[in-house]
């Protein structure tokens, strides 16, 4: 009686650990401070649940990124999350899924396409739209609604930049005396920002405000100001993301506003739904997780 037993316990510890779901992720770059933050709570999230997960990075690269997830498909891992590089094209990534009969998760970028409309595939995300609209409704009341803006566009390819842009442009149609002169692309990225602006001020053009689609944009146009004598008070300078670097910005009275993305929400999220369809458990297929304005009058809420 006690070997059965013991056999009985011993199998049921070896089921146990077999059921460990592996979830395997491609996000479209490992080098940029929000995506990590969210890839950390990936990781915490699925160590919490007691399952594998494997990331992969894109490099910004369509199709790497195709690559990577017919690879995770023929691998036959229980669930695929991605953060995809070019939103409008996602299709065959869709597609492969399907076809291995592999629950999907799109993360932090919604596809563009009818993705969503299948079944097991499902979106944890933000309103991206609103994130530029809080962005701007915040630098107009800066700029006492009037001056001349500057938006710092993300890569063309991602429908974060153009739905960000959109509910900056919306805000500005408002304000008469708020023209939008400058509208140019710098990837999301801070190398590619400091020159962008270093262009923009060597041009001679006359800025109040920079509307930069992410943070790491808006701190590349501050260290350009920096690098060229202008004050941190000359231009009112907006970003979105609220990660800590921006955060610390804002800290030191250099940056003026930005809009806090939840990171951890978004990649906890995926992980949360990537199980639960795993599990054959309902899902929300379009799960949105709120953006919130950044000033410096609520960024002790947001350092702690």
């Amino acid at each position: 009686m006690k070997r059965l037993l013991l056999g009985a316990a011993l199998f049921a510890a070896c089921s146990t650990s077999a059921l460990a779901a592996n979830i395997g992720v491609s996000v479209a770059y490992f080098d940029d401070n929000f995506l990590t933050t969210m890839r950390n709570a990936m990781q915490a999230t699925a160590d919490e649940e007691g399952q594998d997960i494997q990331f992969l990075d894109a490099q910004g690269d369509i199709g790497r990124q195709l690559s990577q997830v017919q690879s995770l498909a023929a691998q036959g891992v229980d669930a695929i999350i991605v953060n995809p590089v070019d939103t409008a094209a996602t299709q065959m990534m869709t597609a492969a899924a399907i076809t291995a009969e592999i629950p999907l998760v799109y993360v932090n970028r919604q596809p563009e396409g009818k993705d969503l409309e299948r079944e097991d595939v499902a979106f944890v995300g933000s309103d991206q739209k609103l994130a530029g609209t809080l962005q701007m409704e915040e630098l107009a009341r800066q700029l006492d609604g009037k001056g001349n803006v500057a938006i710092m566009l993300g890569e063309l390819a991602s429908g974060a930049t153009h739905k960000r842009t959109e509910g900056v442009k919306e805000v500005a149609a408002k304000y008469p005396d708020i023209r939008i002169i400058e509208e140019q692309p710098a990837d999301y990225q801070r190398t590619k920002a400091i020159n962008l602006m270093n262009n923009w001020i060597v041009g001679g053009q006359d800025i109040d405000a920079i509307a930069a689609n992410n943070d790491e944009m808006a701190l590349g146009a501050l260290i350009a100001m920096r690098q060229s004598g202008i004050p941190d008070d000359s231009i009112v300078v907006g970003g979105i993301d609220a990660t800590r670097d921006a955060l610390e910005a804002m800290q030191r009275g250099e940056l003026d506003v930005t809009v806090f993305q939840d990171a951890q929400g978004q990649g906890g999220g995926a992980v949360e739904t990537a199980i639960d369809m795993i599990e054959g458990k309902p899902v929300e297929k379009i799960k949105m997780v709120p953006f919130k304005l950044v000033t410096r009058d609520n960024l002790d809420d947001f350092l702690n």
